[in-house]
């Protein structure tokens, strides 16, 4: 009644605004959610609030809630699996009207509470091996195996593999093919020890030196933004010039990939498009317009910087 709504009487708005101006009251969007069944609210469960490439994701997303008029509440999950079911539940409690979704994997337990959730969920830069919610990504096999292919052309023959875990599905399912991809259209061996799964953090990155050493490496694929300045670094620190005796190409193509020296190359995801995109998703299935396909592949690119010849 209060918002502006046309069939109020001027007399009955004029009594109701002094009211609101003496209490100071604002429109409650909960109470008005009560109303309209609808909370113009949407939840979005992010990983690790640090990390450059869910904050680039999370931006896209804000912009185009902002122009649709939804409210957000953003969630840390800590990647942690047990939490992540936590935070859903605690969306779903809130009434929200739907949930963007943004992790490195999508557990049993996760798919389960999506399956009963009122509100439409979409995975935003993030893969689910069944593809059983709407998602917004790039083609992460081919950008991988390009990117492979890159430093394959420039005469490396033991390109480690760096992820983080393996039970991921990005790391696993998409990541690992295309890198397995680029090295069988090359004829080169698969060989496992070329496989290094960590952690996503700059120590662990800088902690593989030894190891990527040991197994002949001369240049690496890394998962990761941040664990791929580790990596470089840690290379640097052993007096191992990149990109003269090893080349680095990493995958997000975060401001990081500028701020090390040297500046490393990187797959190019449109980050905050895939998180615009996938807000517009999102507001599609709340509204129930049609929406033509649930599996939206947006371009990626390859940018070539000073950590690759």
């Amino acid at each position: 009644m209060v918002n502006g709504n046309p069939n109020v009487k001027p007399a009955t708005r004029k009594k109701v605004l002094e009211v609101i101006d003496r209490l100071d009251y604002r429109p409650n969007a909960v109470a008005r959610g009560l109303a309209s069944k609808k909370t113009t609210t949407v939840g979005v469960i992010i990983p690790d609030v640090t990390n450059a490439y869910f904050a680039s994701l999370a931006r896209g997303i804000d912009d185009i809630a902002m122009m649709y008029k939804y409210n957000i509440i953003l969630t840390n999950s800590d990647e942690n699996g047990g939490k992540e079911v936590q935070v859903l539940n605690t969306l779903m409690a809130k009434q929200v009207d739907g949930i963007i979704f943004m992790g490195n994997r999508v557990t049993p337990e996760l798919r389960e509470e999506f399956k009963r959730s009122k509100a439409p969920i979409v995975l935003a830069g993030s893969v689910d091996a069944e593809k059983s919610q709407p998602s917004v990504n790039i083609d992460y096999v081919a950008a991988v195996a390009e990117a492979v292919k890159n430093l394959i052309d420039h005469g490396n023959q033991k390109i480690a593999f760096v992820s983080g875990p393996m039970d991921e599905a990005i790391n696993h399912d998409y990541r690992l093919k295309g890198y397995k991809k680029a090295l069988k259209d090359a004829g080169l061996t698969y060989d496992e020890k070329l496989v290094f799964e960590t952690d996503y953090t700059y120590k662990a990155g800088q902690a593989l030196e030894p190891a990527l050493t040991a197994a002949g490496a001369t240049a690496a694929f890394v998962g990761d933004d941040e664990l791929a300045a580790g990596v470089m670094n840690g290379l640097t620190d052993a007096k191992i010039d990149v990109p003269g005796d090893f080349e680095v190409i990493t995958s997000n193509d975060t401001k990081l990939t500028e701020l090390v020296r040297p500046k490393m190359s990187s797959i190019t995801q449109p980050l905050y498009d895939i998180g615009a995109v996938a807000m517009r998703l999102l507001t599609k299935l709340m509204n129930n317009e049609t929406v033509e396909e649930n599996t939206v592949i947006l371009p990626y690119g390859l940018m070539k910087r000073s950590s690759t010849k």
